[in-house]
């Protein structure tokens, strides 16, 4: 009976999530920040044949995307604490719309890449500012609920974006850059139908004291390890996996525009089916564990990518990717949140996000480096090579953090 309560209730708080306006503002405002990467990492093989770009500077479309994404997100965090949390989100949800429509026009791969940079900057507060919001909004089983279906939608929106984004690019590369006009319809949204219970101002804020209790609570070896991780798996995701991916598809094995998103599709779909069964594994296994099995299963998808001579064959590792990404990220995100503390959670997760954004602006550019020194299969064997050494290392700093 009990759970048969827990059940009910479970279902009536999806309803009620669902049914929620403010609910489906935050979701599409998750969604318009997923596009600057998920609809972009498709089309980057045509960009840099469009414009004679070689491999290994074509990733700064993504990272200069990302840059002021990680230095952004933690300014506009306090801002949005000092000024509200609409007058940050709706300039941000213009600037994002502007730049990517002016990236469809760009004459030339440095102006895309300036204004790659710009849209970044309308992009840095869009996901941590959405999150906040849902902790603004819900409370108890309803805040869970609410996460939840948050990371359902970006699983759905990580398998549809590539597969869309391709098929605009079969009339060219320009176009999946407009798909960012979308963010203009929500800023009105934002403005006109999203309800914000009122935020109590501090009279007086010391920025010092407030960054001095932050360094205090992640100085330890144990949160190092996990942001090592963090900063790690989206060094691989955005690097090898959605930069030389698609690259290796379109040069080695001759693959349509098409393909290409239908493989990365499989990877974020992977990646959403393993991400809702984790709590299966979670039964036998603790998440510190996961992490390192989720490393061998990087290294065996990086070892077999350059092997491939077939591109239906691509598929394998692109679904090993997924697989891995799906126990490592919900995993470590876990164990961060059970030693966060409370008084300081915001600003300690807001590290977390800083160490994400920082992994996915460096991975194209040190994928990028290893094309340079040893070629397309040095990419992936030197990622593999890497996946062993933070095996090895996290071994030794999560051996006593908590799961």
């Amino acid at each position: 009976m009990i759970n048969q309560g827990r059940v009910s209730q479970s279902i009536k708080n999806s309803i009620k999530i669902y049914q929620d306006s403010n609910f489906q503002i935050i979701i599409g405002i998750i969604l318009i920040a997923l596009l600057g990467t998920g609809a972009i990492s498709p089309i980057l093989p045509s960009v840099a044949e469009d414009f004679n770009v070689s491999p290994e500077y074509i990733g700064w479309v993504i990272s200069a995307f990302v840059i002021p994404i990680i230095i952004g997100s933690p300014i506009f965090g306090i801002l949005a604490d000092r000024y509200g949390r609409k007058q940050i989100l709706i300039p941000a949800l213009f600037l994002f719309a502007i730049a990517g429509t002016i990236c469809s026009l760009a004459p030339n791969f440095r102006t895309l890449i300036e204004f790659r940079f710009v849209q970044g900057i309308g992009a840095a507060p869009l996901e941590s500012l959405a999150l906040t919001l849902i902790s603004d909004l819900y409370r108890g089983k309803l805040l869970t609920v609410a996460m939840a279906f948050n990371a359902m939608n970006i699983g759905l929106a990580l398998t549809i974006y590539p597969l869309v984004s391709s098929g605009l690019n079969t009339w060219g590369w320009r176009y999946p850059f407009l798909l960012s006009l979308m963010a203009i319809p929500l800023s009105f949204w934002v403005l006109f139908y999203l309800k914000i219970p009122a935020i109590p101002k501090q009279k007086s804020f010391s920025l010092k004291n407030y960054l001095r209790n932050i360094w205090q609570s992640i100085n330890n070896y144990q949160v190092g390890g996990l942001l090592i991780v963090v900063v790690s798996i989206f060094i691989l995701s955005f690097g090898p996996c959605l930069t030389y991916i698609p690259l290796f598809a379109d040069r080695q094995l001759g693959a349509s525009h098409i393909v290409i998103g239908i493989i990365l599709a499989s990877r974020a779909l992977a990646f959403a089916f393993v991400s809702s069964q984790l709590g299966l594994f979670a039964k036998s296994l603790s998440e510190v564990t996961l992490i390192k099995v989720a490393f061998v299963i990087y290294c065996i998808a990086f070892i077999i990518t350059p092997t491939i001579n077939n591109i239906w064959f691509l598929f394998i590792p692109s679904i090993l990717f997924g697989f891995a990404h799906g126990m490592i990220f919900p995993s470590t995100q876990s164990l961060l949140g059970q030693l966060s503390p409370e008084e300081y959670r915001a600003g300690f997760m807001a590290v977390n996000g800083t160490a994400l954004s920082l992994g996915q602006a460096s991975g194209p550019i040190l994928a990028g480096t290893m094309f340079t020194i040893w070629g397309m299969s040095g990419v992936f064997y030197s990622s593999a090579i890497f996946c062993l050494v933070i095996l090895f290392l996290i071994s030794y700093l999560l051996i006593n953090t908590a799961s």
